[in-house]
């Protein structure tokens, strides 16, 4: 899937893509930094070669964010808090790909709204990436809170029956 993905959008790797690159890698098994930028030209096919310059200098805040630690043998884990952030990050991707399903349902009007709303998805996205480790708890439990409320709205609406439209 993943190469799928890089095929459509060539190089052009989304802001704050890599962040949460490197938090779901972590999920499967420790990493050097190496081996991180190994397996992103993998997946990719070669067309994402992320630098040194990009990935050390992110381990360095996630590091300091307290979402990773370094083992003793040079590889990055995640801490119990990197764990609930990319569990966080796989329950927001749930309830966007659920979305677009429906949209993309919808022909092309719901093409042209599923493309509108994953451009602002990406800005909210970049915005929380850059200032998620200066949220307060307060902030934070708000976020998830509307997360979870927004999961649950869209559970309920998957068992309603759907409407039909009658045309004739």
């Amino acid at each position: 899937m993943n190469s799928e993905w890089f095929q459509r959008v060539g190089s052009s790797v989304p802001r704050g893509f890599s962040r949460y690159f490197i938090l779901d890698l972590l999920k499967e098994k420790n990493r050097t930094g190496k081996e991180i930028i190994d397996y992103a030209v993998e997946q990719s096919n070669g067309i994402w070669k992320p630098s040194p310059g990009l990935i050390y200098p992110l381990l360095g805040r996630l590091l300091d964010e307290g979402l990773i630690e370094e083992s003793s043998d040079g590889k990055y884990q995640l801490t119990q808090k990197g764990t609930e952030t990319a569990h966080d990050v796989d329950r927001v991707n749930d309830i966007v790909k659920k979305q677009l399903d429906v949209l993309f349902r919808l022909g092309n009007v719901g093409r042209f709204v599923a493309m509108d709303l994953l451009e602002k998805i990406s800005s909210m996205g970049s915005v929380l990436s850059s200032n998620i480790s200066q949220m307060t708890e307060e902030e934070t439990a708000k976020y998830r809170e509307f997360l979870e409320n927004e999961l649950k709205r869209i559970r309920e609406q998957e068992t309603k029956k759907p409407r039909r439209i009658k045309i004739e």
